[in-house]
């Protein structure tokens, strides 16, 4: 590589790295707002043994599970340079192709770690937004009362914005989230200079000392430590917009460093000051700074904010187009940016259960019991996605995996076992939340193959369709009809309904069928897969593929059909789309409580005319009725 380009790679890394941190360091770069008061508000004594054993424990949690596990190692693991929780699923199941088994079992834990997002998604706005305005309690304190109307305020405001898309307000996060952790780590040193001490907690004796010292109260100070990782999921789900070495390179290079000085300056604050302990992180500030620190704070937990709920958008999208969850309106909002989409039904559904999340812990101690059990529960499926890739893709060698399993799945589980604890006094919403959200995404994923086998079994293959054509006297109609069909296999439903009562042929038929691959984007060239049947070459069977990263539009898929010769003039087309009412037979292999959850989400879900963009004046829409 020449000296030039060398320059011109390192000075894009830089910029995506800059980029990075207005976006994937949001969550895990306004822990410090909350952690250290939540960890030594559990009575903990305010001397230097358990101080330094504190900081010990912050220091190791960021570096094994932040720093090593997904920095280092899970980041290793991407699908074509996709990310998160769902792209994660889908490279996995590449290992179990063959085993029926095996693809259950991934794609259950895939879809409980997806759901438990959701979960960490309503709590992160509301813990944010809290711990950020929470600091007029220690700046003015006859202000207090006014903490709850502006959170919600706040919180409406970033929903309502979500319509206009974050391409605009996305270029004012960088500046703003760097400056904040510039601001991190220069309160952190202004602190550490008054008590140097506190750096020997890098040592993990501290951090082993005081766990064995403790006992049973050091195991309960585990589920506090870890609100010091959430957010850690952000770097990995975020890596297809920015990359591996730009999140890496703003990761070791300028945030954790900025966490890390942050934490050990809260810490030396503790020892100097032990009262300060209501709220370290604004009180590290010198007074004239409190106000400035307070609409800095808030900023960066509305920039938190947003990432989580852009993320929850992304995920949504996936699991519409792996077929996890019924379709849904989807809004692109930039031109340019492919990833930036916004989903009205997920956003105003978020912001209602973030406001009854807010109105009904009414402050980030509250809320801070109920933070933790998903983020762990989502590490845990992580760990053991990567292991079945590790070891059955990459073909790593059997001690190294295994290694690599029990070292982090015993992090993660400790994790958990002590966010257990926290289940009676408010865990258990995001469990309620992701086990809602898991019942309701199996229970499409079974419909859906209910719907896929009644379909097959009806199902007539091309070559006796012509049969069925010649005993027929058809009417042939001018122009082209295109039916829609889910199957990748023989005549849709719609086709045969319409042609048995309006025994009506066109000119030019077209059977389309849209696949979404297990990969995150399917280029151009590789977009359209044509078939000609018929002894006149009239009937045609076109498949157009996406990844799971895109959406959809059927008119410009169409439109390049014409480069490998099949002309659709759409003046002269129509579009059949089958639209079914379901109904179920006594026996059905469903059980009776999952029945009318699937028919409300089937007879709920997005219209396919608007989700795959076809032209709603040329379509013409053919009732069927179907018993599963």
């Amino acid at each position: 590589m020449s000296t030039n380009s060398a320059s011109h790679s390192n000075q894009q890394v830089t910029v995506l790295a800059l980029s990075a941190i207005g976006v994937v360091f949001g969550d895990i770069g306004t822990s410090p707002l909350y952690a250290v008061k939540e960890i030594f508000g559990s009575h903990l004594p305010i001397d230097k043994p358990h101080v330094l054993g504190v900081l010990s424990l912050v220091f190791w949690a960021l570096t094994l599970v932040v720093a090593i596990k997904y920095a280092t190692f899970i980041m290793r693991v991407n699908n074509k340079g996709e990310g998160g929780i769902m792209a994660l699923m889908t490279f996995a199941l590449q290992s179990a192709k063959d085993n029926p088994k095996k693809t259950r079992f991934i794609i259950t834990i895939g879809l409980l770690g997806a759901a438990l997002f959701y979960g960490d998604g309503i709590i992160t706005p509301a813990i944010s937004v809290l711990s950020a305005v929470e600091g007029l309690q220690i700046i003015a304190p006859p202000l207090a009362h006014y903490v709850l109307p502006i959170t919600l305020a706040v919180l409406l405001a970033l929903f309502i914005l979500q319509a206009k898309g974050t391409g605009t307000v996305g270029k004012m996060f960088s500046p703003i989230m760097c400056l904040w952790f510039v601001t991190l780590g220069g309160l952190g040193v202004n602190n550490i200079i008054d008590a140097p001490g506190v750096l020997a907690a890098v040592n993990p004796y501290y951090a082993v000392h005081l766990l064995i010292e403790l006992g049973w109260q050091g195991f309960l100070i585990m589920g506090a430590v870890v609100l010091a990782i959430t957010g850690a999921e952000a770097l990995y789900a975020d890596m297809g917009h920015f990359g591996l070495k730009p999140i890496r390179y703003a990761w070791f290079s300028f945030v954790f460093p900025a966490l890390l000085l942050n934490y050990f300056g809260q810490g030396a604050l503790l020892l100097e000051h032990p009262e300060a302990v209501k709220n370290p992180f604004y009180l590290l500030a010198p007074t004239w700074a409190m106000y400035p620190l307070l609409f800095l704070a808030t900023l960066a937990s509305v920039i938190a904010s947003q990432a989580v709920i852009s993320g929850a958008f992304s995920v949504t999208r996936q699991a519409i187009q792996l077929g996890y969850c019924p379709r849904m309106n989807i809004l692109h909002t930039s031109g340019r940016e492919v990833g930036q989409v916004y989903i009205p039904a997920i956003n105003w559904l978020l912001m209602v259960s973030v406001f009854v999340v807010v109105l009904s812990f009414k402050s980030s101690s509250a809320l801070a019991s109920a933070y933790g059990i998903a983020v762990t529960g989502t590490m845990i499926v992580d760990t053991i996605l990567v292991f079945i890739v590790i070891q059955e893709l990459w073909q790593w060698k059997k001690s190294a995996g295994i290694t690599f399993l029990t070292t982090f799945l015993t992090v993660d589980f400790l994790f958990l076992s002590s966010n257990s604890l926290k289940i009676p006094t408010g865990g258990w919403l995001p469990l309620v939340i992701g086990v809602v959200l898991f019942l309701m995404m199996t229970t499409w994923i079974q419909g859906r193959a209910l719907l896929a086998d009644y379909m097959d079994e009806r199902r007539m293959l091309f070559e006796d369709l012509e049969d069925k054509i010649i005993s027929h006297q058809a009417v042939i109609a001018k122009g082209s009809a295109i039916y829609l069909a889910k199957s990748l296999h023989g005549v849709p439903q719609v086709f045969l309904h319409n042609f048995e009562h309006n025994h009506v042929l066109h000119e030019q038929i077209v059977v389309l069928t849209i696949v979404t691959k297990d990969e995150p984007y399917v280029d151009v060239a590789h977009r359209v897969k044509i078939r000609a049947f018929g002894k006149d070459g009239n009937f045609y069977r076109v498949k157009l593929y996406y990844g799971f990263q895109q959406s959809p539009d059927v008119r410009q898929a169409l439109e390049q059909c014409a480069h490998e010769g099949l002309n659709i003039d759409f003046k002269q087309t129509s579009f059949f789309i089958g639209s079914e009412r379901l109904s179920f037979r006594k026996k059905s292999p469903m059980s009776k409580w999952r029945r009318p959850l699937f028919r409300f989400l089937f007879h709920n879900a997005s219209s396919a005319i608007d989700f795959f963009k076809i032209p709603v004046e040329r379509v013409i829409e053919l009732g069927i009725r179907i018993e599963l």
